[in-house]
C-alpha cells in the first residue's frame, strides 16, 4: 500500500480525499494556488505545496508542476478528485512515465470515454442501447442542420469532450440550430480544448439515471446500483439521491449489467460511472464518467462502501473488498449540492467572503465541504462549495431529515442554494418523485424563491486580550503551520484594543443583472467574454447584451426594456464587478 498520496484538486473533493487517506494511514499531500494559501484542504493535509498563480492553467491544470511537486514530496501515487485534471488522459500518462501511480483509470479507458462519439460508436458495438443520435462528429452548423432533420427536432448539440453540463446546448427547432452548435463548439473548445460537436435527439423530460461501477486489475467489474440525478438546470445537477425513485429490482438488475458491459468494453479499472436517460422502461447510454463523481456520497450512504477507499486499493493492485452478490442498497440517501449561487437570479454565481459557518449534525446527516469560517469564494473556480447528504430508511424520510438538516445549514456573508433546496424539496412535485423541469424552466418560479441574501454580521462582538493565532509560513513553496498565542496583533504590527467593535463591514451590491430606470448592471463579479450590442442599437426586452463568464459558466444578461442602447460600459475580456454598469437603455 502507498505511504503518501498527493491529491491534484482543492477544495470538498480534496478534503475528501484527505479523510479517507488519514483512515487508511496514507500520508496526505496538498496542493494549492495562490489564491488558495488559507485554503481549508491546505491546512487538512499532512503537508501542502505551491503550485502557482490562481489561475487554473498556471496552477491546478499544471501537469508539469504537478508532476515536479508529487516528485518533491516523495508522493507514490496521485489522486486527481474530480474536475481538472481528473479525466485528462495525458496527465495519465505522463503519470505513467514516473514510478507514481495514477489512482484513476488507464488512459486509454479515459480516451474512449471521453470522446462521447467514439463511446458511443465502443457501446453501439458492444450492444449497450445508445440515444438515437449520431456517432460521427458534425464539422460545421450546415452539416449538423443536415443530420438533425434526419434525426428529428428537438436536437442536443454536445460538444464531444464535454462533461459537467459544459459544451451541452439544445436547438428545439431548425432556427435555433446555428446558436445552439455554435455554443456547444466555443464551450467544448474553452473547458475541454476540443470543438468538436455532435448530434443527439433530446429527450424533452427523460430521468436522468446513472450507475456506479468499480473495476479491479483482477478480472472483477461490480456495479454498486444506480443514483438518479434528475433535478438540474442547465444540464448540472443539483439533487441527486440513490436508489432512484423509478428503478424496480428488474430494472436495476438490467441498467447495472448495461454499466458493467460498458466497463468491460473498454478494460476499464477503478471507479467510475455510466450515466443514462431513463424513459419509462426504457434505458439508453449516455456517457462514462472516468472518475470518482461528486454524488458518489449518496450510494456509500446506502452501501457503506467507501468508493475513494476501493479507488486507492485498486489502483495499489488490491482486489475489490466486496463481490457483486455482497452488494445491498439499504434505505435512501439524498445530495444537496450547497453551490455560491444566487436562484432567485437564474443560479448566477455569488462568490464571496465567508462570516460565520455552521454545519448542521445528528444522525444520518454528512456534510463534504470546502468551507470554513472566514475563508472567500473566489469567481476563479466552480460554485459548488459543499454538499450535503442525509440518509433515512426511505424517501419520505430522507427528505424531511434533508429539510431539517438544510435549516440548520449557517452560511454568513455568502449567497447559496440552501434556500432554494428547503423550497424544491417542499413541492408536490418532489414528494411524487418527478424531475421538477416544468419549475425549473419556469422564469416567474425562479424569481419567486428566497433571495437567501446574505445578513450582515452582528456589530459588537468583544474580542478576548490574549488570543491563540495559527498562521501558515511559506518557504521555498511548502507551508509550514506555525501556533502564536498572545495579543492579537492590529494592522501595524501593534497590539491590538483589549475589546471593541468589529470595523462595520462593508454592504454588498445587489448584485440583481438588474436594471434601475434606464441602467443595466452587472449581476456578479466575473469577465465579459460576450457583447452583442453597440451603442446606437435599438434592442427588444429580452434581447441578449452581453455574456459574463464566471465559475466556470456563462451567464447571459439580457434587456430589461426595450430602447436604444444610449451607453455601453464593458468590451470584451474586461473584469466587472456585482453591481458595476454594463448599459443605459433609454
Amino acid at each position: 500500500m502507498f505511504e503518501k498520496v498527493l491529491i491534484a484538486n482543492r477544495g470538498e473533493i480534496a478534503i475528501r480525499v484527505i479523510r479517507t487517506l488519514k483512515e487508511m494511514g496514507i500520508g496526505a499531500v496538498a496542493v494549492y494556488s495562490e489564491a488558495d494559501r488559507d485554503a481549508r484542504h491546505v491546512r487538512e493535509a499532512d503537508e501542502a505545496y505551491l503550485l502557482g498563480p490562481a489561475v487554473p492553467a498556471e496552477s491546478y491544470l499544471n501537469i508539469e508542476k504537478i508532476l515536479e511537486v508529487a516528485a518533491e514530496a516523495g508522493a507514490q501515487a496521485i489522486h486527481p478528485g474530480y474536475g481538472f485534471l481528473a479525466e485528462n488522459a495525458p496527465f495519465a500518462r505522463a503519470i505513467g512515465e514516473t514510478d507514481i501511480t495514477w489512482i484513476g483509470p488507464p488512459a486509454a479507458a479515459i480516451d474512449a470515454m471521453g470522446s462521447k462519439t467514439r463511446a458511443r460508436e465502443i457501446m453501439q458495438k458492444a450492444g449497450v442501447p445508445i440515444v438515437p443520435g449520431a456517432t460521427e462528429p458534425s464539422d460545421t452548423a450546415d452539416d449538423a442542420a443536415k443530420l438533425a432533420e434526419e434525426i428529428g427536432f428537438p436536437i442536443a448539440c454536445k460538444a464531444a469532450g464535454g462533461g459537467g453540463g459544459k459544451g451541452f446546448r439544445v436547438a428545439m427547432t431548425p432556427g435555433d440550430l446555428a446558436d445552439a452548435f455554435e455554443g456547444a463548439a466555443r464551450e467544448g473548445e474553452k473547458f475541454f480544448g476540443d470543438p468538436t460537436v455532435y448530434l443527439e435527439r433530446y429527450l424533452e423530460d427523460p430521468r436522468h439515471v446513472e450507475v456506479q461501477v468499480l473495476a479491479d486489475g483482477h478480472g472483477n467489474v461490480i456495479h454498486l446500483g444506480e443514483r438518479d440525478c434528475s433535478i438540474q438546470r442547465r444540464h448540472q445537477k443539483l439533487i441527486e439521491e440513490a436508489p432512484a425513485p423509478h428503478v424496480d429490482e428488474e430494472m436495476r438488475d438490467r441498467i447495472g449489467r448495461i454499466a458493467t458491459d460498458a466497463a468491460e468494453a473498454v478494460d476499464y479499472r477503478g471507479a467510475g460511472t455510466v450515466e443514462g436517460m431513463q424513459v419509462g422502461e426504457e434505458y439508453f447510454f449516455l456517457e462514462m464518467n472516468t472518475r470518482v463523481q461528486v454524488e458518489h456520497c449518496v450510494t456509500e450512504m446506502v452501501t457503506g462502501i467507501d468508493i475513494v477507499r476501493e479507488q486507492i486499493r485498486i489502483a495499489a493492485g488490491e482486489p475489490l473488498s466486496i463481490s457483486q452478490d455482497e452488494m445491498e442498497m439499504r434505505g435512501h440517501a439524498i445530495e444537496c449540492r450547497i453551490n455560491a449561487e444566487a436562484a432567485h437570479k437564474k443560479f448566477a454565481p455569488a462568490p464571496g467572503k465567508v462570516g460565520k459557518y455552521l454545519e448542521p449534525s445528528g444522525p444520518g446527516v454528512r456534510v463534504d465541504s470546502g468551507l470554513e469560517e472566514g475563508g472567500e469564494v473566489t469567481p476563479l473556480y466552480d460554485p459548488m462549495v459543499a454538499k450535503l447528504i442525509t440518509w433515512d430508511v426511505d424517501r419520505e424520510h430522507a427528505t424531511r431529515r434533508m429539510i431539517r438538516a438544510l435549516g440548520e445549514y449557517k452560511v454568513e456573508g455568502l449567497t447559496t442554494l440552501i434556500p432554494f433546496h428547503e423550497t424544491i424539496l417542499a413541492t408536490e412535485q418532489w414528494a411524487k418523485g418527478e424531475t421538477c423541469r416544468d419549475l425549473l424552466e419556469d422564469p416567474d418560479w425562479i424569481k419567486s424563491l428566497p433571495t437567501g441574501e446574505p445578513a450582515a454580521p452582528p456589530e459588537g462582538e468583544e474580542e478576548g486580550e490574549v488570543a491563540e493565532r495559527e498562521y501558515k509560513v511559506e518557504v521555498g513553496g511548502r507551508l509550514y503551520p506555525v501556533k502564536v498565542i498572545g495579543a492579537a496583533l492590529g494592522g501595524n504590527g501593534a497590539a491590538a484594543p483589549a475589546a471593541g467593535k468589529r470595523p462595520p463591514k462593508r454592504e454588498r451590491k445587489a448584485g440583481a443583472a438588474a436594471a434601475s430606470g434606464n441602467d443595466v448592471v452587472a449581476p456578479l463579479q466575473g469577465s465579459i467574454f460576450k457583447v452583442e450590442v453597440a451603442e446606437g442599437d435599438e434592442v427588444e426586452e429580452g434581447a441578449l447584451l452581453v455574456v459574463i463568464e464566471a465559475m466556470k459558466m456563462e451567464n447571459e444578461i439580457t434587456a430589461h426594456k426595450g430602447g436604444k442602447v444610449s451607453s455601453l460600459a464593458v468590451e470584451v475580456g474586461a473584469s466587472i464587478n456585482a453591481g458595476d454598469p454594463i448599459a443605459t437603455i433609454e
